[in-house]
């Protein structure tokens, strides 16, 4: 058994190798590479102090921001980071923590009161839904993320910051880049090597911000409610047609697409490593904890206990009937016409129990209070 589950660990080292290196570098998940790459591309972190990572939870480019300007920094004490998720994640070194929501004015005023007041020069999220495997659906909710997160920049982000998002390219993602390049002077999608090839995913570089003339912040309105007619007109040559894409990352790096061996150079013995901080609180808990007691597949078996049950209610239907025919032939000529009708009456009723529809309909309401008694036992 252990050997079996040590296979099944290393399987996904040798399937993800980007997920293997997390692990062995010490990030907290391999989306930490995507933000290394997109920053040997774009130099976004050159002169940055304040910065700040919209939903950022596991905090994977928390501590790229972390590291690297903290680490290059004479005084690591002057770079301030704020990470902003719904969800709690472990603390970070010099990595400022608020839990809270990225579309309240709220949570916009804590972030300002963490920089004395000032903007940040840098903002980046890699926020995505739990995809439903819905393409279009997961597009859409990706893009709303992606409009709140804008809505939240531009109270926050100082004029000539720079903006870094997670994007799907869908059919309509070029309304989104029309939005951006409203507020930026130079917008740019990239696909950093460690971005699967298989994925729809890409990141947004948004250089430059400047808030159109006469806009005022406010999260009452959605970003889609304004009017950018003005603006748009003011966009030139290639700015107003086109959205450049750039694939960043050393061509020459691992393919996040392909299988790698455990062993991946000489001398180098490979050896399993847990990840580097698991979650805190994630939501599928109650879930993992329902499989192990084998609660969720309760109604499974319940199903097929109702149909055996079932049959044999049928069958002794079937012997009851039978038996009231035999005495129906003995009796009196005057009483046939009423056994005729009982014997209807037990066919009708034969018929109803084995109907499919009134069996589904049965298992559904028993299912359902079944299920109400595991969610009562775990709570």
């Amino acid at each position: 058994q252990q050997e079996a589950d040590t296979m099944g660990r290393s399987s996904k080292d040798k399937r993800d190798v980007y997920y293997r290196l997390a692990k062995e570098e010490g990030w907290r998940a391999r989306s930490a590479f995507k933000l290394i790459q997109i920053n040997e591309e774009f130099n976004i972190f050159n002169g940055v102090t304040r910065v700040v990572d919209l939903c950022a939870a596991p905090g994977s480019w928390s501590q790229v921001l972390s590291r690297t300007l903290r680490g290059a920094a004479p005084d690591p004490s002057a770079v301030k980071i704020v990470a902003v998720d719904l969800q709690a994640m472990a603390p970070l070194p010099g990595v400022v923590q608020l839990q809270g929501d990225i579309t309240k004015i709220s949570t916009a005023e804590a972030i300002i009161s963490h920089f004395q007041g000032d903007t940040a020069q840098l903002v980046v999220c890699d926020g995505a839904p739990d995809v439903t495997g819905l393409h279009d659906l997961d597009e859409y909710v990706q893009a709303q993320l992606l409009l709140a997160a804008l809505n939240i920049t531009t109270h926050i982000l100082a004029q000539g910051g720079t903006f870094v998002a997670k994007i799907f390219r869908g059919k309509d993602v070029t309304l989104l880049y029309a939005q951006l390049k409203i507020f930026f002077k130079r917008v740019t999608v990239t696909k950093p090597r460690s971005s699967r090839n298989s994925s729809i995913e890409a990141f947004v570089v948004c250089e430059d911000y400047s808030s159109p003339p006469g806009y005022t912040p406010t999260m009452v309105n959605p970003l889609l409610d304004l009017s950018y007619e003005g603006s748009w007109q003011e966009l030139e040559g290639i700015n107003r047609v086109i959205v450049p894409f750039l694939a960043c990352g050393d061509l020459s790096a691992y393919d996040s697409d392909m299988t790698y061996p455990l062993q991946l150079g000489e001398g180098e013995l490979y050896e399993y490593r847990p990840p580097t901080q698991p979650p805190i609180n994630p939501a599928y808990t109650a879930a993992v904890a329902m499989k192990r007691q084998r609660h969720l597949f309760s109604s499974t078996s319940a199903i097929s206990t109702y149909k055996s049950e079932n049959d044999i209610t049928n069958e002794n239907k079937s012997e009851e009937i039978e038996q009231s025919s035999m005495v129906a032939g003995d009796n009196e000529s005057e009483n046939c016409m009423t056994t005729e009708n009982e014997s209807k009456k037990q066919e009708q009723s034969i018929a109803s129990a084995s109907d499919p529809k009134t069996e589904a309909a049965s298992i559904t309401l028993k299912d359902l209070h079944i299920g109400d008694n595991h969610t009562t036992n775990i709570s």
